[in-house]
């Protein structure tokens, strides 16, 4: 797991602190991604010390809109990826891959695509 450790700077950004583990063991399939929500809402809020309603303020979108992603009730949109990506520093492409990830698991295992057949090129 990679720790994050954050602080704010001298300029208003947030100063983010990544240690990386050595070694990553391989991403077990059976295992669904984490939703976006989940990680801002068990790791990066709180490292933050800052209120849900702060976080959503600063993002320019509705407490109950974030409380949503949060709950994991709605998906991080790229409107949304792109605000998180600036608040961060990060990009909107960490939000919407892990949303992405997210979502092609659930879809994987829950629609049935047992007629489709699978083509090759020749």
């Amino acid at each position: 797991m990679t720790e994050m450790r954050f602080g704010w700077t001298s300029n208003n950004t947030i100063d983010v602190e990544r240690h990386m583990p050595e070694h990553l063991a391989k991403a077990d399939p059976d295992r669904c991604p984490a939703h976006p929500g989940e990680l801002l809402r068990d790791d990066i809020i709180p490292a933050l010390g800052m209120s849900k309603t702060g976080i959503a303020s600063l993002l320019g979108i509705s407490r109950q809109h974030l409380h949503d992603i949060l709950e994991q009730r709605k998906p991080v949109s790229p409107a949304v990826a792109a605000r998180l990506g600036k608040l961060f520093g990060d990009g909107a492409g960490v939000w919407l891959r892990m949303q992405a990830a997210h979502d092609a698991w659930h879809a994987e295992r829950e629609i049935d695509v047992s007629a489709i057949p699978t083509i090759r090129a020749a």
